[in-house]
């Protein structure tokens, strides 16, 4: 198989998308306009006349240029219309141009290496099928789950669909790091604004959002549909929220919402404990894929990133 190398420039972005929709392993975070976003630039690698495909989401600093996974974007990788076989994600790694010196990546779960190379690691991704009624699901939520959801409902709190603006949600998030969200620079906030804005412009998307009884938001989600799957993108609750248990109600509100539909609700993580606890709590399944590294630093800066 030819697999060429495209400067962002010489890509079509019609047949790049095109391959996307139909991919047997298509995610929102390869169509072009959320990759325009997140990673200005991006450059790709393209078999076939765009049959299989790869991003490269590359950086520069100090005069070097790198691969990095973009923030917002979980899991990356090779795309294909076809079914892709750990041959074949071999051959599209080993494609990476030389000049790019330092990767590490997020392939997506169907994405399988063999052998896995040498200081890549598997991060756990929780996901929960909506095809069965609520009722059912609810059967397979954990006990803390059940009573936190019960307090909730105890609480008077009130949840509203798209029911506050992209900017009161932004600022939710920059003054209340959720359990959804780590630490974020700044100046990726405008991003946020704009994967949102974007969304709701193209009916890709809503916003959940809980208030309390006098009326002031403490909670809110962002959701967002791509490939029959929902992903909880972006969240952020108050103190006051996490204190009423709000996140616990807003998410099985929308479990409600959409069970019995051909869905998978996407958690979009998570490796540390406290969001995978609470992921877990509505009876997720752990999905994995992995993160691949090398590094081709020259010496002695290839000492210095491990």
């Amino acid at each position: 198989m030819k697999i060429q190398y495209l400067p962002h420039k010489k890509i079509d972005l019609e047949k790049w998308d095109n391959c996307v929709q139909k991919s047997v392993n298509g995610n929102l975070y390869a169509f072009s306009w959320y990759l325009d976003i997140v990673s200005e630039g991006w450059d790709a690698l393209v078999c076939n006349d765009y049959e299989t495909i790869m991003p490269l989401t590359h950086s520069k600093k100090m005069g070097i240029s790198y691969l990095a996974q973009p923030f917002f974007s979980q899991q990356l990788g090779v795309f294909s219309t076809k079914v892709t076989t750990p041959e074949v994600v071999n051959k599209f790694v080993a494609a990476i141009p030389k000049s790019f010196k330092y990767i590490e990546i997020n392939l997506n779960k169907y994405n399988l290496l063999t052998p896995v190379p040498a200081g890549s690691r598997k991060n756990h991704n929780f996901e929960l099928d909506l095809i069965f009624t609520h009722k059912q699901l609810t059967r397979k939520y954990t006990e803390n789950a059940r009573r936190n959801i019960a307090k909730a409902w105890g609480n008077g709190l009130t949840i509203v669909s798209n029911g506050c603006t992209v900017n009161d949600f932004v600022n939710l998030i920059k003054n209340n790091v959720g359990i959804k969200m780590v630490s974020i620079p700044r100046e990726k906030y405008n991003n946020i604004r704009k994967i949102i804005s974007y969304a709701l412009h193209s009916r890709l998307g809503e916003i959940s959002a809980v208030y309390n009884q006098k009326n002031e938001l403490v909670a809110a989600a962002f959701f967002i549909f791509s490939h029959k799957k929902v992903i909880y993108l972006f969240a952020a609750s108050t103190e006051e929220g996490k204190e009423k248990r709000a996140m616990f109600l807003l998410i099985d509100e929308f479990i409600k919402k959409y069970s019995e539909k051909n869905l998978i609700l996407d958690f979009e993580g998570s490796n540390i404990e406290g969001p995978a606890r609470f992921y877990k709590g509505f009876g997720t399944i752990n999905c994995e894929y992995l993160t691949i590294k090398q590094n081709r630093l020259p010496f002695p800066l290839k000492l210095f990133k491990k």
